[in-house]
């Protein structure tokens, strides 16, 4: 022999067989593309969440140009750049979005490969020979040399160190397996009835190791004539496919298991000492078959040996594709058949010796080694995994001390034994005639046969004992290499186009060298079977010879059926091959083996895959075999185990996709394990020309393990699925695979508003618009006249009604803090008044910013600024705790709202000017700043009285969820008029009491908390939301306390009182809100009907009543458009379908269907409100249930901006819009809304029929993509429902990437399991591909005061590296 380290370059060169070269030549073509490598937290430390109930600031001046600088800018590059290449031209496009339905089109490609040969033949095998007294049975012939022979060697059991530790011979089997039939029969009774009869199943649970006690258990079933169904000995509670195993035994009615007592102890068990009843299986009986449980057979008692008949002998299981267990029937006639068959195909003659390291439990280790050998008197040497796993060699050299003539391997063991090199010297495989490669069939087996043999041929191993061979479950043994003595035809190698093979086709390859597959053939069929190829799919026709098909087999030796499942049964046994004509080619039935392959010339058969690891993708087939030889493939393996790596396909938007998952070894670096993926990508892309839908690394052994080794396919697939697969690096290629979306939408040119007009009415649709109440109507115009100045309102309440309260203020605990009456308030105001002339010079029309928390004196500070002719501007005060994202905000309100001065309390104007304060904003250009906590008490000379209405009365400062700083001005018309407008619709008046749970500083939200009280004169229970922090159940205590009917809150507020009370039953007990008639949320945006929903469910055992919750909806230039109020019909819900919305269209759908999505109307519309749908494009009048702008034409309308940064001119028209046709005089101020208007079967207060406003979305906030609107919440909402870990989402567009963002509630581990969800998600119900998944901790995403998240924030803290992700993965 070669000296050893010759011997080892021989196998380096040989071990890089055809494939890798071939793998390796198809990298070299890419350049390095340098793909975006995931970014990684690399601390596990959860940062705290900064304080949610504060609007970060808003840098205006870097949303245009965001910094360049960022690590994460870089990337995002680095992906646009990866994605801009030229793609192989895209496969046709699917779908076209017809309304209807997505239809599938698909065009073959008119170039693909076709089958050109004959229709082929039925092959018939050799018929099966007559051999003189052939045992009539399996059981006649252990009898016999049970009998005869008693001394033989039948089984030899081997330990961990590979010593034999138990011979057993024939006698003993044939005594042993008597004793055990017995015992089952007479001596297991329930109830003094016999526990079994003839024909019950058994199940058989025996370890790996323990060959000797199966074959005993085996055969001493079958002397009993019940049926064993051997399974894999559970280990935990949670085994992976454990659960459909359990299924299997209970739909074969099993009640009893036999196993060991060593087996018996290391089971699992439950407090009574009983062995645990598992996940998913019925209630067992356990027995355990030592020797000392069996009792010695009576001298009467002689077992029934009969000829083999067609009735059950054993049952076989197997797992399938989709993970579900089924039991194949084996016949004791199929049995005897099947043992004749390989007796004959092996050419087996008495006494040889095999060694086996197969599974003995099932398929061609129990073939060969437990029933074949015993017909034929064979000594089995049975090399238990535990010992390959020591010692890879052991089989190699058990074949050579036993002279083994025949050894049972698949082609791992063959790879492991070459990586065992130290001891091959003095080992010899001459004694070997047959080698048998049980999984001859796999696309690797090949290459590891030949690198076995170029190192083992100079010990001994002839090139022609290799012998593969092909099997299946339902057909048992389809073909079998004939060992040299039998003279077969030579072995045959084919290579095969890779590109045809997908489309079915074979074509010899001869010199595109890179996407070939390589097979060997797995020899010849066997003796007294047919065989033939049919297609895969719809009815069994045959194949052309140069076609790929299942190959079907007809013989007395095949399953007989899925135990209990006629269905699959008759579509896998019963299978009628026919003609191109349609004529049957045979009266007999076929069974279909599940192998793909072919028959090529000599009658030789190849298998090119498994009809379980099929994954058709956009009409192709591919393999999971091949693709996995691909992937190993690639140099080097240091990053991964060989043999741990699945491949499967999951179906995402109507078609396969592929997902490899493989697990990494611990010493892999992030950026060598990324390297290694992206090459395995390019790699697959290349010979396979598929793309990889997700690559996923997880940690070593966390893979779920198949009984012996291998990973367990199906369990993984459905961990995926769950995302309970936890991986440490992902990468997707969404963009590659995904070629099947519907096409991008074309806007059509547009109709003229002129004839959409006229085509509505011919169409019968009326013009969607819509009016509140008529205010005039509703009261004298005398008071409303009186009310004009909301100064001269208060004025008038200090002196007619002056101890009237009307605020109360309670603080966390629920007690009152403060409260004022009209006479109070009006002398605060008064003293305010005095200061702001005095302290503070300031004239009539300066503007003052009030930096107050909430409470009374923000309200008396507000009346005080209208007392001395100043403009107020509410401001919600810096954050203490977090002054650097609050301050700027703040300094940016007083600046752009020119504010000459700021009113304040003592401590805020300490914090201003701190040294904390200095590190966020220039404190030194503050306006002058007063406190308010210790006026003078001075009387005002005199109160100021504007000249006219339309003066200015105060701006109204917020900021948008786009990121824009708004302030609108009010003048004192319209903001008389919008407290009358609320008066009305809630009915409002000094005796009653309303509860506001909502901040105080703009939009609707400020003019319930500071006007609608001295205007209606009712009393404002007031809470501050910032209370509830501490003490969830404030808002609705006092809700109960002072059984209050009309309440108002923010969608953060209701949030948190359903997520923070459901569990405080103490609490709950004494509130009662049964007094609520009306809750409204106050919004800009569309209603949340989830929240709305589940808050009304959790607290209408309180006394809720279901119709008390409602919304409203305003916005910037009219802060409360509608709001349901104490009258009129309930909120209507209606159900739209998403993908028509996304094509600016309504089209209505039942409840349920299919992409349906509810839409709740916000509220009535206010009086005095008139309101109209307008296209967003051509400014024209639209119908009724057509999406369009809603403009809202109202005296309360704010009369303009005041600044919106360099956007003045832009926004010019938002308040002064007129139609372009219809009615073009009326003024109306656009709101950036999306909604539609429709006419509801129900009547209003006046009796008319009452039209139904529903809010889509705000304009700004949607996504254009693939020429298609796209609302950020629709798709956030099909995010958050992807894992039970996802605690809230936001969605943002950056250079036409989609970027998710998720907040992980839940370990680090599952961060990755969400990339895949999240994108499968998103495609599924979006046709959107996700570019970008960030995975940050709960709390990141910024929430303003009205609960509304800030995505375009986030979009800025995510591009300049500020979120501290947990993990971003960028998606190629």
């Amino acid at each position: 022999p070669p000296p050893p380290n010759e011997n080892k370059s021989l196998l380096r060169t040989n071990v890089l067989d055809v494939h890798t070269e071939a793998v390796q030549a198809a990298l070299a073509k890419y350049k390095e593309r340098k793909m975006p490598m995931p970014s990684k937290r690399r601390s596990v430390l959860v940062h705290s969440s900064v304080e949610t109930y504060t609007p970060p600031v808003i840098n205006l001046f870097c949303l245009a140009g965001v910094p360049v600088n960022s690590r994460v800018s870089s990337k995002i590059q680095q992906l646009l750049n990866t994605l801009k290449r030229p793609k192989r031209p895209p496969l046709k496009e699917f779908f076209v979005d017809d309304f209807e339905e997505l239809l599938e089109v698909q065009r073959p490609d008119p170039n693909q490969p076709k089958p050109e040969g004959n229709q082929m033949n039925v092959l018939k095998g050799e018929p099966l020979g007559v051999v003189t007294n052939w045992p009539p049975s399996l059981l006649a012939a252990l009898q016999r040399w049970g009998t005869t022979q008693p001394k033989a060697p039948c089984l030899t059991a081997l330990d961990t160190t590979g010593k034999a530790i138990y011979t057993l011979t024939y006698g003993k089997l044939w005594s042993r397996s008597l004793k055990l039939a017995y015992t089952l029969l007479n001596k297991l009774t329930t109830k003094n009835e016999p526990l079994l009869k003839p024909g019950d199943r058994v199940a058989l649970v025996f370890p790996n190791s323990d060959p000797v006690m199966f074959m005993v258990a085996f055969y001493g079933c079958l002397l009993a004539e019940v049926i064993p169904v051997p399974i894999e000995v559970p280990l935990t509670r949670k085994d992976a496919g454990s659960q459909q195993i359990g299924f299997l035994l209970g739909s074969c009615g099993v009640t009893l298991a036999l196993t060991t007592d060593a087996c018996q102890k290391g089971l699992p068990k439950a407090q009574t000492g009983e062995v645990v009843t598992f996940k998913g299986w019925p209630r067992l009986i356990w027995f355990v078959i030592d020797g000392k449980h069996l009792a010695k057979p009576t001298k009467d008692w002689h077992p029934q040996v009969r000829d083999a008949s067609a009735e059950i002998a054993y049952i076989e299981y197997k797992t399938s594709k989709e993970g579900s267990t089924v039991g194949i029937t084996i016949s004791h006639a199929s049995m005897l058949a099947h043992c004749h068959a390989l007796t004959q195909a092996c050419g087996y003659s008495e006494a040889e010796t095999l060694t086996n390291v197969l599974d003995f439990k099932r398929d061609a280790g129990l073939w060969h080694g437990v029933l074949t050998s015993v017909m034929n008197r064979m000594h089995v040497i049975s090399i238990p995994y535990a010992l390959m796993k020591v010692n890879p060699l052991s089989w190699i050299q058990k074949v050579c001390s036993y002279k083994a003539r025949v050894a049972l391997v698949k082609s791992r063991d063959m790879h492991w034994s070459l990586l065992a090199q130290r001891d091959q010297r003095d080992v010899s495989l001459s004694s070997l005639r047959m080698l048998i490669v049980a999984d001859g069939a796999n696309p690797w087996s090949i290459s590891s046969c030949d690198a076995f043999l170029n190192v083992f041929q100079s010990r001994g191993l002839r090139p022609e004992v290799i012998c593969p061979c092909a099997s299946s479950s339902e057909a048992l043994t389809v073909a079998i290499r004939r060992p040299p003595e039998l003279g077969g035809p030579p072995p045959g190698k084919a290579v095969l186009s890779m590109n045809c093979l997908s489309f079915g086709v074979i074509r010899v390859d001869t010199e595109e060298k890179l996407s070939v597959l390589t097979v060997q053939d797995v020899g010849q069929i066997m003796p007294g079977a047919n065989v033939c190829v049919v297609k895969v799919d719809g009815t069994p026709y045959l194949c052309k010879a140069d076609e790929v098909g299942e190959i079907c087999v007809n013989s007395g030796a095949t399953g007989m059926a899925y135990f209990g499942l006629l269905g699959i049964t008759r579509n896998v046994f019963e299978a009628i091959p026919v003609t191109a004509a349609g004529v049957p080619v045979s009266d007999q039935p076929f069974t279909r083996t599940g192998l793909l392959g072919f028959v090529g010339p000599d009658y030789l058969v190849f298998v090119v895959g498994k009809l379980d690891g099929l994954m058709t993708v956009s009409g192709r087939r591919h393999n999971a075999d091949d693709v996995v030889a691909t992937a190993l493939a690639v140099e080097p393996m240091k990053f991964v185990y060989r043999g741990r790596i699945a491949v499967f396909s999951v179906t995402v938007l109507h078609d396969d996709r592929i997902v490899l998952v493989a697990e990494q070894r611990p010493d892999a670096s992030e950026e060598d394990s990324f390297q290694w993926m992206s090459r395995v990508l390019q790699a697959i892309d290349s010979i396979h020309q598929v793309g990889v839908y997700c690559l996923a690394l997880v940690p070593a052994n966390t893979l779920p393990k198949a009984p012996l080794g291998g990973i367990h396919i199906s369990e993984t697939k459905q961990r995926f699925l769950e995302g309970a697969l936890h991986p440490c690096n992902v990468l997707m290629c969404p963009h590659t695979c995904v070629t099947n979306l519907p096409k991008p939408r074309q806007k059509q040119p547009d109709v003229g508003p002129a004839s959409m007009i006229v085509g509505n009415l011919v169409a019968g649709k009326r013009i969607a618009q819509a009016s509140g109440r008529d205010v005039t109507q509703l009261e004298d115009n005398d008071q409303a006249r009186k009310f004009l100045y909301l100064a001269d309102v208060l004025q008038w309440r200090a002196q007619t009604t002056p101890d009237h309260p009307l605020f109360l203020l309670l603080n966390s605990k629920g007690t009152v803090a403060s409260t004022a009456s009209c006479i109070q308030l009006h002398k605060r105001a008064e003293r305010v008044a005095v200061a702001l002339m005095e302290k503070g010079r300031l004239n009539v029309g300066d503007h003052v910013a009030l930096v107050y928390p909430p409470g009374v004196d923000l309200i008396a500070t507000f009346y005080g600024c209208l007392y001395a002719g100043c403009i107020p501007i509410t401001v919600r005060p810096p954050h203490p705790q977090n002054l650097a994202t609050t301050l700027p905000t703040v300094k940016m309100i007083v600046e752009v709202s020119k504010s000459a001065c700021i009113l304040t309390t003592q401590a805020i104007m300490k914090l201003l000017k701190s040294k904390e304060a200095a590190t966020a904003v220039d404190i030194k250009t503050w306006p002058t700043i007063l406190d308010t906590d210790d006026m003078p008490k001075k009387k005002l000379a005199s109160i100021f009285r504007p000249t006219s209405p339309d003066m200015l009365a105060y701006l109204d400062f917020s900021v948008s969820t786009t990121g824009i700083l708004a302030g609108v001005k009010m003048s004192h018309a319209a903001t008389s008029a919008l407290c009358r407008s609320i008066k009305l619709q809630c009915e409002l008046y000094p005796s009653r009491q309303i509860a506001i749970c909502l901040d105080p500083y703009c939009g609707l939200g400020f003019a319930l908390w500071c006007l609608c009280s001295v205007y209606s004169g009712h009393q404002s229970i007031l809470v501050p939301p910032l209370e509830l922090e501490s003490n969830v159940s404030l808002w609705l205590s006092a809700v109960s306390q002072y059984k209050v009917r009309v309440t108002f809150c923010s969608y953060s507020v209701m949030e948190m009182c359903t997520k923070g009370l459901g569990t405080q039953t103490d609490v709950l007990r004494v509130i009662n809100l049964s007094c609520v008639r009306t809750c409204m949320v106050v919004a800009e945006e569309r209603p949340r009907i989830t929240l709305t929903q589940s808050f009304s469910k959790l607290f209408k055992d309180l006394g809720l009543s279901a119709r008390a919750v409602s919304t409203t909806f305003g916005c910037r230039v009219n802060v409360a458009v509608c709001l349901q109020g104490t009258a009129g019909p309930d909120p209507t819900t209606v159900y739209v379908d998403m993908r028509a919305l996304r094509h600016d269209r309504v089209r209505l759908v039942e409840r349920g269907s299919p992409h349906s999505l509810p839409l709740m109307e916000s509220g009535k519309i206010l009086p005095g409100v008139k309101v109209i749908i307008a296209h967003t494009e051509t400014k024209g009048p639209l119908g009724d249930s057509h999406l369009g702008e809603i403009w809202v034409s109202s005296p309360h309308n704010a009369t303009g901006y005041y600044t919106v940064y360099g956007e003045e001119a832009l926004h010019a028209d938002h308040f002064t819009a007129r139609l372009s046709f219809g009615d073009t005089q009326t003024v109306w101020a656009r709101t950036g809304y999306l909604g539609f208007l429709r006419r509801t079967e129900l009547t209003d207060a006046s009796g008319e029929r009452h039209d139904a406003l529903y809010v889509v979305g705000s304009l700004d906030e949607t996504l254009e993509l693939r020429g298609m609107r796209y609302h950020p919440i629709d798709i956030e909402t099909s995010v958050i429902r992807a894992h039970k870990s996802i605690a809230e989402c936001a969605v943002f567009t950056w250079t036409n990437l989609l970027v998710v963002v998720v907040e992980l509630e839940g370990s680090e581990q599952e961060a990755l399991d969400l990339v895949a969800l999240v994108t499968n998600v998103v495609l599924e119900e979006h046709y959107l591909i996700v570019g970008v998944v960030v995975i940050v901790d709960p709390g990141v995403i910024p929430i303003n005061s009205r609960g509304e998240k800030q995505r375009m924030h986030l979009r800025d803290g995510f591009l300049a590296d500020q979120l501290d992700p947990i993990y971003v993965a960028y998606n190629m």
